[in-house]
């Protein structure tokens, strides 16, 4: 038996060298193959970078009442003129408009909130751009005084002041304008 063996082993090895046959293996695809599947690594670097970021809540504005925070207004006061502001001094009772033709400081009666630095600055700036409107209707009309000229402007201005503004009467009293 161990003859045979040893025989059946030199007929096998005689013929020639006995190799496994060859296998290459290939680890990455070809450009087309890249191609066609895709590639995913921005798609997976902007959702890290997205996930990493805070970002800010979205509410309605139902939610930020229910939270106690006033929402902010859709319309903004960004277009309000100096005389829109006098309107609003007036009709709060925060000043009021003088017999004299000027704007009359009455912060005692003011209603609504109280008037800022800035409020008092507008009011003296309105004060003074009239006392300089009188002064040039003066150097137009030379022969009319200077009370004249108040008193006709005063009586003009007097029908365009807001319905419910702090106007002061000819015997010294504090009223609203009726519209």
């Amino acid at each position: 038996m161990k003859r045979r063996g040893m025989l059946l082993l030199a007929a096998l090895a005689l013929p020639g060298c006995i190799r496994a046959p060859e296998i290459v293996m290939v680890d990455r695809a070809t450009a087309l193959e890249e191609q066609a599947s895709g590639s995913f690594k921005d798609v997976e670097r902007r959702l890290a970078r997205a996930g990493m970021s805070p970002t800010p809540v979205p509410f309605t504005p139902n939610q930020l009442e229910e939270l106690g925070i006033q929402p902010t207004p859709l319309v903004e006061n960004l277009g309000r003129t100096q005389a829109d502001r006098v309107d609003e001094l007036l009709r709060r009772h925060c000043v009021g408009e003088g017999k004299d033709g000027l704007l009359v400081n009455t912060r005692r009666q003011c209603q609504a909130g109280r008037m800022t630095a800035d409020d008092v600055a507008l009011v003296e700036r309105v004060n003074q751009a009239r006392l300089h409107l009188w002064q040039w209707m003066r150097t137009v009309r030379p022969d009319v005084t200077e009370e004249a000229v108040r008193q006709s402007w005063q009586q003009v201005h007097a029908k365009g002041v807001i319905c419910g503004g702090w106007v002061e009467a000819d015997d010294g009293t504090w009223g609203e304008k009726k519209c």
